[in-house]
């Protein structure tokens, strides 16, 4: 039985025991503001006075009622306290836990605002495997949340430190205004160099601000939702392809990009002479140099410098080949 079914029944037994004692007394004679007190000294057991001399009778029910409701009174007691100290011992054991699930992680996902937005990048970061912290001002949004929670406002570092910003990877700025966006972009650039941010704006205007406060990446989603409807008009079964590959866990095939590091045994050599797509079945689609600069479809002679990325498109165990094989 839960404690707020035991508190009920704690009540209902005790409101029973003091209409039972006042209509007891009322027969025996008192009237109901006489019956009603001596009924609340009685089980109380502060004893201060009979209000009226007792008979036999009123003697007997009396016992009674002192055996009877003494016991409901100091049961309803304890299960008060039980409530208000084991809930609060609750919230103190599960806001330790989730501290000790937030130190354990290293290379996870901050996302700042449990709004709509949030709550989309949160699906698709777990549904990719990631770890995630979500942060989060109002409470009230917070109820329910499968994942750990850091309560607070995330433009203040020690909020950020407290979702472990020392051992991410990722942050989102996803919170409702755009200045806070930019503090929160601001802080977290300052507090770890090379973390990579991705910053929500709400209007066009801010996203060239939200850059300079030291986003990675800025994204309106109103001007991203409004492409992606325009494609669906102008280029359906592309819209929709990329939309499945991308997004579609059912689907075969899977874009991924996979970064070449130093040292690995195919920086400095052409795609032709890795022979990479024998090796391990995926398509490179397309090379992102460090400057940021795309070369789709490259040339089998495009020689493969440390510091690129491959974008590159197959099955699931291909693209683990692939990450083994450049990762070499």
């Amino acid at each position: 039985m839960s404690h707020w079914r035991r508190l009920g029944g704690a009540g209902i037994a005790l409101a029973l025991v003091v209409v039972i004692g006042t209509a007891g007394y009322m027969i025996l004679g008192f009237s109901f503001l006489d019956a009603i007190y001596q009924t609340v000294t009685t089980v109380s057991t502060v004893g201060f006075r009979e209000v009226e001399p007792f008979t036999p009778a009123g003697q007997i029910f009396t016992i009674v009622l002192i055996l009877v409701g003494v016991g409901a009174a100091l049961y309803a007691f304890s299960v008060i306290v039980e409530t208000i100290i084991e809930g609060r011992l609750n919230e103190l054991l599960g806001r330790r836990r989730m501290e000790q699930s937030i130190a354990s992680m290293k290379g996870h996902v901050i996302i700042c605002g449990w709004g709509r937005v949030g709550r989309s990048i949160a699906a698709e970061v777990e549904a990719a495997g990631r770890d995630l912290v979500v942060v989060e001002l109002d409470e009230t949004r917070t109820e329910g949340i499968p994942h750990p929670i850091v309560l607070g406002d995330a433009t203040e570092d020690s909020v950020l430190r407290s979702a472990g910003i020392e051992r991410a990877a990722a942050l989102v700025a996803a919170v409702d205004g755009d200045a806070a966006n930019s503090f929160i972009a601001l802080s977290a650039r300052a507090m770890k160099a090379d973390l990579f941010i991705v910053a929500r704006a709400r209007s066009q205007d801010s996203v060239e601000k939200l850059r300079r406060a030291g986003s990675d990446r800025v994204v309106n989603p109103q001007s991203i939702g409004g492409s992606r409807m325009a494609a669906f008009v102008l280029r359906p079964h592309v819209a929709e392809f990329l939309d499945v590959v991308m997004h579609e866990r059912t689907l075969e095939f899977r874009l991924e990009e996979v970064p070449i590091t130093e040292g690995s045994s195919i920086s400095g050599r052409s795609l032709r002479e890795t022979d990479m797509r024998d090796k391990t079945g995926a398509l490179v689609l397309a090379l992102r140099d460090a400057d940021g600069s795309f070369h789709t479809n490259p040339n089998p002679d495009t020689e493969l410098r440390a510091g690129q990325v491959i974008i590159a498109i197959g099955t699931q165990d291909e693209l683990d080949a692939l990450v083994r094989f450049v990762g070499r």
